[in-house]
């Protein structure tokens, strides 16, 4: 049976490790201000820790820069290299909570420490718990969460500034990172 949230209710207490084969760590980011660009990551780790109060919650993850893809392996390429998140240099991305807040029924702010390109920033992702089940696993428990937050790419040192010659801008600044996560307990 699975569990709908209600009030503030979360998931039973415990830690929960991020799956990735059924998670998605996501972007979206304007080109040419007419289209938007998405991507993922497809290798990142992590764990949520349930607690019984919403202090006592937290959320940790680490993902692998080189494994960036937004279907094009030129952009792909680009996206790695020093204008963008110079992957040999900085081969991880990661987020640490630091808070979080309750927003109504299963809606919450969860804010933490983003590091890119080694510049860490606080930010707040929207976040909204979808409910929890039992897992594919026998004894096992499956939670789901969805969360969004948008950044200034500039403010982790990411400058590239790449212009057209009437000026408009290749890519913007300003990036949406999408989350959607499935995460189990055993």
């Amino acid at each position: 049976m699975t569990t709908a949230p209600s009030s503030t209710e979360l998931p039973a207490a415990g830690v929960y490790t991020i799956d990735p084969v059924h998670s998605t760590v996501g972007f979206v980011v304007r080109h040419l201000v007419a289209a938007k660009v998405r991507g993922q990551f497809n290798e990142f780790s992590g764990a949520i820790t349930v607690g019984e109060t919403l202090e006592a919650c937290k959320a940790e993850a680490t993902v692998q820069a080189a494994s960036i893809t937004t279907n094009n392996e030129m952009r792909d390429n680009h996206l790695k290299s020093v204008d963008f998140l110079e992957i040999e240099t900085y081969p991880t991305l990661s987020f640490t909570s630091t808070g979080i807040t309750a927003k109504g029924a299963e809606h919450f702010e969860l804010t933490g420490d983003l590091t890119i390109k080694g510049v860490t920033k606080s930010v707040t992702f929207d976040l909204e718990y979808l409910g929890s089940g039992p897992g594919m696993a026998p004894g096992s428990t499956v939670a789901g969460f969805e969360a969004r937050t948008e950044v200034d790419r500039r403010d982790f040192g990411v400058n590239f500034e790449g212009a057209l010659e009437n000026g408009t801008i290749v890519v913007s600044n300003r990036v949406t990172i999408e989350l959607a996560i499935e995460a189990h307990k055993d």
